[in-house]
């Protein structure tokens, strides 16, 4: 992939990049590859400090998750009182393991937003949702920064002949359509049966 043909500046423009890139790629949902590829590179050498860059990266992406939670937090109002009452068990579900989903869901890199979504739908504490997703961009930053840092080259060099604009732009549109298909679907089940069966207690008020 043409580095400059996503990013226009040069990565030593330095932490300011660092932190709208990871907050508006971030943005995108279940398309965080803009803001790994640009951590990894600014981490290779010795220019940039590397505390300063995981945190930067951690910060700005958990905060772009917030904003996707609160978009899910608020869209649950236009829902109608049927759906909400088939979303009740899953709400007491997730807010029993929401902090372990939302770590996990930080701290790995897989499309977190099928955690981050649904948690929202179901109202989940913000400060909760923050704290964890806060601490699992720090786990899966570091470990970024610390392996490119160490590894160099051979780690992000195949990253990015891998990769190519393309493939980043098809991602987005086919993510976010599946971010719509998968709340489409949340609103639409039937969280008394199928929770009732493998989750009985979600059933009690």
């Amino acid at each position: 992939m043409d580095f400059a043909g996503i990013f226009p500046f040069a990565p030593e423009i330095g932490y300011p990049l660092l932190g709208l890139v990871s907050f508006f790629g971030s943005l995108v949902p279940f398309v965080p590859l803009p803001g790994f590829l640009l951590l990894a590179t600014m981490s290779v050498g010795p220019q940039f400090d590397l505390h300063a860059l995981a945190l930067i990266s951690a910060l700005l992406s958990a905060g772009a998750k917030q904003v996707i939670f609160y978009a899910s937090y608020g869209g649950r109002r236009i829902v109608g009182k049927r759906t909400r009452e088939r979303l009740r068990p899953f709400e007491r579900l997730v807010k029993r393991y929401g902090a372990a989903a939302a770590f996990a869901a930080a701290a790995t890199p897989i499309p977190d937003d099928l955690v981050y979504v649904p948690l929202g739908l179901a109202r989940y504490d913000p400060k909760r949702f923050f704290a964890a997703t806060l601490a699992g961009k720090l786990v899966l930053s570091y470990v970024i920064v610390l392996a490119s840092h160490h590894l160099g080259l051979t780690l992000v060099g195949p990253l990015l002949e891998d990769v190519d604009e393309s493939t980043v732009y098809v991602g987005t549109a086919v993510f976010a359509a599946s971010m719509t298909a998968v709340v489409v679907l949340m609103l639409r089940l039937d969280w008394h049966r199928i929770l009732g069966r493998i989750a009985p207690w979600t059933l009690d008020d």
